[in-house]
């Protein structure tokens, strides 16, 4: 059994959209319409074991030195494996190389992304100016992380974390 973490590829949304459909429906993740994957194909890192992949995750960027952590997510018969791990790994060390110094999570696993050195979070952690520049996304991750009203009846009930990178 080899296992691969690699950047995903437009072959790789049907698994992803699976994937994705079952956390959905154990409200374990927010649900993603297959067209905004198939746009976001470049921001996700698939975990691959003997050419199926198994699992997934997302990094995206938000600001200049801030980007959140996206669908981080294994097939159940794959979990406790230590694969989501790997996935963050991978993702976080990506936002080292794009040069952010802050990742953000909204997240029910608050352990595992604890176990990686996230900190719960309250209110926005950005100075008052870049707050008004995010306003102006039309992004629901950007509305989660400055934890605005209108995105709180989609999020479950999440745990805002971050994450500030050395």
């Amino acid at each position: 059994m080899s296992l691969v973490i690699r950047p995903a590829r437009t072959a790789d949304i049907k698994v992803i959209r699976e994937i994705v459909d079952m956390y959905t429906l154990q409200r374990r993740l927010l649900a993603k319409e297959t067209v905004m994957l198939y746009e976001d194909v470049q921001e996700f890192t698939v975990a691959e074991l003997d050419g199926k992949v198994i699992g997934c995750g997302a990094l995206h960027v938000l600001w200049e030195d801030l980007g959140e952590v996206r669908t981080v997510a294994v097939l159940e018969e794959h979990r406790h494996k230590k694969i989501g791990h790997q996935i963050l790994e991978v993702i976080i060390e990506r936002a080292r190389k794009l040069g952010l110094k802050r990742l953000f999570c909204l997240t029910f696993e608050t352990k595992f992304f604890g176990d990686h050195g996230f900190k719960e979070i309250v209110g926005a952690p950005v100075e008052p100016a870049v707050y008004q520049e995010l306003l102006r996304s039309y992004d629901e991750g950007i509305a989660e992380f400055l934890d605005l009203e209108s995105v709180k009846p989609n999020t479950l009930g999440n745990t805002r974390m971050l994450l500030v990178l050395e």
